[in-house]
């Protein structure tokens, strides 16, 4: 515990000067610990003006959100006639995906409407020619054979058709969306957390901003709203969707993308900035006299822009450091 003392009095006494140049530096008294650390209280006036609190909030929050995005993909006619749109990727490996996959649709589409049939075909026929005499019974095994071989074609391609629609689904894209997408649309990919999840659905409306156009707002909508959490960075990839028939946009484009968030009924909440996280349990310091700060430990629910919403834990009345939060939870924890 005595080395974080030493860190926390040092910070202490670094801010007095900073502050008070031209004062004489007096001896700063070090706070004191109990409850085992439940409880820090502060003697010197210096060190307890160093914290910031704030009171509780009950109320209904509407916050925004902004995630930073990037336009991934577009679409355009065809100039060859062909009976799709180009969809232009921004990633060359979604590119590739998007081909391959329409190459299997045709295989199978091909497989299914022609292929399979012309043998079910040439099956009846050998059985038909065996049942008269006019066929051997190699005929109509080698007729089977060709069935079952364009049978396994099938599966093969469906296998792979699977492969390809995955990578897609990764980037955030749809590939019946984007089959159906008419010219001039264009898709942007942003990440949110994963605590922002709750508060942003599908059809939920919002603006997108491009550094290109700093004068010009988008209307955009969120198409969907991937099925995977990233295991490392705790994100979930959104798929907006806007409409541009003046060729504005361009794959590749950076974009900032801004959500309304609005939380229905009264709850309580705190800033983001006073929660502390130890071992998975969520803590707050709440002021308990002058110079007295107390541990208290919360539950929350979901995040709203700068605040978190507070399910047990705290009173209405209660007063929440908001700075110097952290130099608390290397006080009360000893790291």
């Amino acid at each position: 515990m005595k080395p974080i003392l030493y860190v926390i009095v040092s910070t202490f006494l670094w801010t007095a000067c900073a502050s008070h140049e031209d004062s004489k530096l007096e001896r700063i008294e070090a706070p004191i610990l109990s409850n085992n650390g439940q409880t820090i209280s502060f003697k010197d006036s210096t060190m307890r003006h160093f914290f910031q609190t704030e009171p509780v909030y009950d109320g209904s929050v509407t916050a925004s959100y902004t995630a930073p995005g990037k336009i991934a993909a577009t679409v355009v006619a065809s100039v060859a006639g062909a009976s799709q749109n180009v969809v232009l990727f921004d990633n060359p490996d979604l590119a590739a995906s998007y081909t391959a996959l329409a190459q299997h649709q045709t295989n199978i589409h091909q497989i299914q409407q022609i292929n399979l049939k012309q043998k079910e075909i040439e099956l009846d026929r050998a059985s038909d020619l065996l049942n008269h005499g006019a066929a051997t019974g190699r005929d109509v095994l080698e007729a089977q054979t060709a069935l079952s071989l364009e049978k396994s074609n099938l599966a093969n391609e469906k296998a792979s058709l699977i492969q390809y629609e995955a990578n897609l689904k990764q980037g955030g894209f749809d590939p019946t969306a984007l089959r159906k997408a008419p010219a001039g649309k264009a898709y942007v990919i942003c990440d949110i957390p994963e605590n922002q999840i709750s508060n942003i659905h599908e059809g939920a409306a919002c603006e997108v901003l491009f550094s290109a156009y700093p004068d010009k707002t988008f209307k955009g909508q969120v198409e969907d709203i991937a099925d995977v959490v990233d295991n490392a960075t705790r994100m979930v990839k959104l798929r907006i969707s806007l409409l541009d028939n003046s060729s504005l946009l361009k794959a590749g484009m950076f974009a900032q993308v801004l959500f309304d968030l609005k939380n229905v009924g009264n709850h309580m909440t705190v800033s983001k900035e006073s929660l502390v996280t130890v071992d998975g349990k969520d803590y707050v310091f709440i002021v308990a006299g002058n110079g007295v700060f107390k541990r208290q430990t919360i539950t929350t629910g979901q995040q709203i822009g700068e605040r978190l919403v507070v399910l047990q834990g705290l009173e209405k009345n209660d007063q929440v450091v908001t700075k110097g939060a952290i130099q608390l939870k290397g006080l009360s924890f000893g790291y």
